[in-house]
């Protein structure tokens, strides 16, 4: 017999602006306990120098967290030119620093150039990608280095907003990239184009897929909640499960054709897209899962979630 898991059964998806100085899972299993949830994961670390938009997955909804591991991601962040450090941020130790007053504003442009659209990037050994199951990072501060292969990312936009002069210049950047990019890999390589080093001291995510800052909700605010005990209205904050799957065509089922979904059967449905995924629903309004597009036209079921009762 299984184990049954300790905490509240909660389904949904809570959309964390992560603080400073915290990894992405100490944040998870914060607002896990504020919560008082059975299960719980994130979807994609952010740096604990990061913060921004963190969604959680509770529940049911933690089926669908692939999707928002895939999906694109938005940042703002500074770099600092003239100073090189072994992790590509402020919280590294410093390899080397240069004199990058010889810098301007028009040399940053220009060589921003070289990474809009897709490049090449070969993750720091300070990532959380792992090797033979031990995380980069983890090997790093033991001394070792493995050899990483460079991955393709895409860098669909990418705007220069601010410079700021003197012997160490701050550059403050926008982009919006596909998963798997590293910013620390940006800064560090816009740092060796420029022959200077260069190194990330501010980093924010503004959106992970469909969710933007607008989105989110502070751990201060979580905590508030929790304290006056306000179960309900720290409910209310999670958004429904399939909140993630909102780039997916949606397919509505009559109540037998959900009953035969649920049987694990494929089901025709009039009107509905002609090959793919599909978010799958019944006319009711309520969630069923994620569906795909069969050669015939009918939907088979790929991943439901489970109802209570």
């Amino acid at each position: 017999m299984a184990r049954q898991r300790r905490g509240r059964p909660l389904d949904g998806i809570l959309v964390l602006d992560k603080p400073a100085g915290v990894s992405s899972n100490r944040a998870l299993q914060m607002v896990k306990r504020l919560y008082g949830a059975a299960k719980a994961g994130h979807t994609g670390s952010l740096d604990p120098l990061a913060t921004g938009v963190l969604p959680l997955c509770f529940g049911e909804a933690t089926k669908f967290s692939q999707y928002l591991l895939d999906a694109d991601k938005a940042y703002e962040s500074t770099f600092v030119l003239g100073i090189a450090t072994d992790t590509g941020d402020a919280e590294g130790q410093v390899l080397e620093t240069l004199d990058a007053s010889g810098i301007s504003e028009a040399d940053v442009a220009a060589a921003l150039e070289a990474f809009r659209g897709e490049i090449e990037q070969v993750p720091s050994m300070y990532s959380a990608l792992k090797h033979q199951g031990q995380p980069l990072y983890k090997l790093a501060r033991r001394g070792e280095e493995v050899e990483r292969k460079a991955r393709r990312v895409v860098i669909k936009q990418l705007e220069l907003r601010a410079f700021r002069g003197g012997s160490r210049p701050e550059v403050d950047i926008y982009l919006e990239c596909s998963k798997g990019t590293y910013v620390r890999s940006i800064a560090e390589d816009l740092g060796r184009m420029l022959g200077c080093g260069a190194h990330v001291t501010r980093l924010r995510r503004t959106r992970a897929g469909a969710f933007g800052i607008g989105d989110s909700v502070t751990m201060a605010a979580l905590e508030a909640l929790h304290a006056d005990g306000r179960v309900a209205a720290l409910d209310a904050l999670l958004l429904p499960a399939d909140a993630a799957l909102e780039g997916l065509p949606l397919v509505r089922l009559s109540a037998s054709g959900g009953f035969y979904m649920r049987q694990g059967q494929p089901v025709l449905v009039p009107n509905a897209p002609c090959d793919g995924m599909v978010r799958v629903a019944l006319e009711t309004g309520e969630f069923l899962g994620i569906g795909e597009i069969l050669d015939d036209g009918r939907v088979a079921p790929r991943r439901l979630i489970v109802t209570a009762g």
